[in-house]
């Protein structure tokens, strides 16, 4: 699985949650190394180091000042901490269930012709027990839904291999359960989110696979509102 930013250790979500309760997640903020070392019981270097490992990370925009440093979190960075969320309210609550919510929109038609494949219709038969509509349904997630998707990384999605025919190699899928619900308390239960990397960075659309299509099924159409509950299988 490939993915755009580098990974930090505890040390450092520790240091970027320090930084967001300073005010860091809602704009600009200034911190400085030696404030944030005495919170840390850490010594002023080792403040900066993790600073800089967040900035290398994608998770920080720094601005050295005369005064300190203005730092802010980027959307990468709200996503990390959104994961350290989801797991600890596995720990704490046992609920692992995400909502997202968002609008039903057309995607670009691809979703039909990937699903179809042999390869992955074979494995969707096998574990996740039906064979998919061929066709997906697309979700535009509304902004706070982009942030929440995060939480989905906390959950243990159905894995779905890579294969390769003899034209070309195929990547590895991950597929979530869910339910979709519409604003009339319609409900669908048979449900997977799939996505093609366990990872979403900058994603704003969800694709949904099921039995039946959706569409019709639940009476929807482009701009109807929905609610997705996800969770692990």
């Amino acid at each position: 699985m490939s993915q755009t930013t580098g990974r930090v250790g505890h040390d450092e979500l520790a240091t970027l949650k320090l930084v967001a309760l300073e005010g860091a997640l809602e704009g600009r903020t200034t911190v400085t190394c030696s404030e944030l070392a005495d919170r840390l019981d850490a010594s002023n270097q080792t403040a900066s180091r993790r600073l800089q490992r967040l900035e290398d990370a994608g998770h920080l925009h720094r601005e050295v000042t005369g005064n300190g440093q203005l730092v802010s979190l980027t959307d990468e960075g709200e996503r990390a901490l959104q994961r350290e969320y989801a797991d600890y309210r596995r720990l704490f609550e046992g609920d692992a269930d995400v909502t997202l919510r968002g609008t039903v929109t057309s995607g670009m038609g691809e979703g039909r012709h990937y699903i179809s494949l042999p390869g992955y219709m074979r494995q969707f038969r096998e574990r996740l027990g039906y064979e998919p509509f061929p066709g997906t349904l697309n979700v535009e997630l509304s902004d706070e839904s982009i942030r929440t998707r995060a939480r989905m990384d906390a959950l243990d999605p159905v894995e779905i291999d890579g294969w390769a025919d003899d034209e070309r190699t195929y990547g590895p899928a991950f597929c979530w359960p869910a339910a979709v619900e519409t604003t009339d308390g319609e409900r669908y239960d048979d449900v997977h989110v799939i996505a093609p990397e366990r990872t979403h960075h900058d994603a704003d659309q969800l694709e949904m696979i099921a039995p039946e299509k959706l569409r019709e099924t639940l009476e929807i159409e482009d701009d109807d509102e929905l609610n997705v509950h996800v969770s692990e299988q």
